[in-house]
């Protein structure tokens, strides 16, 4: 399996806030061109400043390498993000595992336009609870919550 070398280890600010604030970014600009640069470029702060210090995070690295992770709000999936070149390769469904491990029940947001995120989480076994027409911002993007128990 590809990812048999990945290992998950807890966030630490110090050495890990900037390698995935820049995962987030490239991981965004890649599943969400919709939204735009300008505007994931500011969402990019609130990942720094707010989302990051105040959730549960698990990295994943390869060696001494970040490459990806998934942040947890209580059994909420606040975000999970893997390197675009390390896509593909079984990590977010580690990140997932080990998450749903944890806290034997996990919800998420996730817009309906991330086409392959939306196959992702349904291969998992997610299933939509939801949807609403509009994102967090009050922008028109519509969001699907979707639930797992383990």
């Amino acid at each position: 399996m590809e990812n048999q070398h990945i290992t998950i280890r807890s966030y630490d600010a110090a050495t890990d806030l900037a390698n995935l604030s820049a995962i987030w970014l490239d991981a965004s600009l890649m599943a969400h061109p919709f939204i735009g640069k300008p505007r994931l470029m500011e969402q990019q702060k609130l990942i720094e400043g707010e989302y990051l210090p105040n959730s549960e995070t698990w990295v994943a690295c390869h060696g001494d390498r970040s490459v990806g992770f998934i942040s947890l709000l209580g059994d909420f999936v606040g975000g999970i993000f893997i390197a675009p070149d390390w896509q593909g390769r079984g990590i977010g469904r580690r990140l997932i595992d080990h998450a749903l491990r944890q806290k034997g029940a996990l919800s998420l947001e996730v817009y309906t336009r991330n086409e392959q995120a939306m196959r992702f989480y349904s291969a998992l076994g997610f299933r939509e609870v939801s949807r609403r027409a509009v994102d967090d911002l009050g922008y028109p993007y519509e969001n699907a919550r979707l639930h797992l128990k383990a």
